[in-house]
């Protein structure tokens, strides 16, 4: 009989490719992580793992049981949530993890929403950026992430997750005051090939969505100055530091001084925003209520 427990290591080792990360990742220790795989390797009777330069691969063998890994371990937390709610559990902890934007925009309303509709839901939440949020869910160290689509994140099909789509915003233009397109009433994305570039750091989405606006408008930006922090890239912009591209909702209430903020003309960069869990616990009686209140509170966003 396979023990799923070592079904869960066995996908964390998958997802964060060496044995180490992954024990890191289960608060295990590595040599606790080796003892689980190789009884799971007896279990099965098959070698699971190989090794691939410093970190791990699954064998053909692995990549089988990774599949059904994924059905077991969604099937459970179904069976978690149904037991849940005949329990008529109303009452307990939610982890969410997002990103400080989402947090502002759409999470912090829906924990206000959830004060009166269920009392009993405590959200604890974790600042995590847009693609810290969705491994710390895999890992199970949230519940609910809120998190933003970019290349390289998991796809709507992923076998692991259950997702709800939110909102979707364009970025706008921030340009200090003067730039030569300061005056356009939409700013042609390809006008700004020659200046200088601020942005968040690689790795973060919306650098990873800013990049590939640049790339289909026909050049690479200059990246000159960088920041995860958006007030930080909009006080560069003002001291005329270089362009940058913000999402609009991060620009919302802010301190503007020095720049123009320019809607984007032609093919423009969108941040598509999600809620995911882990599939399966989707109707878990402590979670769908969060995930219903998120996308109240995200109703009336920029959709597109």
């Amino acid at each position: 009989m396979i023990d799923p427990r070592r079904l869960r290591i066995l996908r964390a080792v998958a997802d964060h490719r060496t044995v180490t990360a992954a024990a890191a990742a289960l608060y295990l220790t590595p040599s606790a992580v080796s003892q689980q795989l190789a009884a799971l390797e007896q279990e099965t009777g098959h070698a699971l793992l190989t090794r691939s330069g410093r970190g791990v691969r699954l064998t053909a063998a692995g990549e089988i049981l990774l599949t059904h890994a994924h059905a077991v371990l969604s099937q459970l937390e179904r069976a978690e949530a149904e037991l849940a709610a005949y329990a008529g559990g109303a009452a307990g902890e939610i982890t969410v993890a997002a990103f400080a934007t989402g947090i502002a925009e759409v999470l912090a309303p829906a924990i206000a929403h959830l004060a009166d509709s269920h009392p009993g839901i405590r959200v604890r939440v974790r600042d995590s950026e847009g693609d810290e949020s969705l491994p710390l869910l895999l890992d199970g160290q949230a519940d609910v992430a809120l998190a933003v689509e970019y290349r390289g994140a998991p796809t709507e099909d992923d076998p692991r997750l259950s997702r709800v789509p939110l909102y979707a915003e364009p970025f706008d233009a921030v340009l200090p005051e003067g730039h030569p397109l300061c005056r356009e009433i939409e700013v042609p994305l390809a006008g700004l090939s020659d200046s200088d570039w601020i942005s968040p750091y690689p790795g973060n989405p919306c650098h990873e969505v800013m990049r590939l606006a640049c790339e289909l408008a026909g050049f690479e930006p200059r990246l000159v100055h960088s920041s995860d922090d958006f007030r930080a890239v909009v006080a560069l912009a003002g001291a005329g530091a270089g362009v940058a591209l913000v999402p609009r909702s991060a620009l919302r209430g802010m301190e503007l001084k020095g720049t123009v903020v320019r809607p984007v003309s032609g093919p423009s960069a969108t941040r598509r925003v999600f809620a995911a869990v882990r599939r399966g616990a989707d109707h878990h009686p402590l979670i769908r209520p969060v995930l219903d209140a998120l996308s109240e509170s995200a109703s009336g966003l920029t959709t597109g």
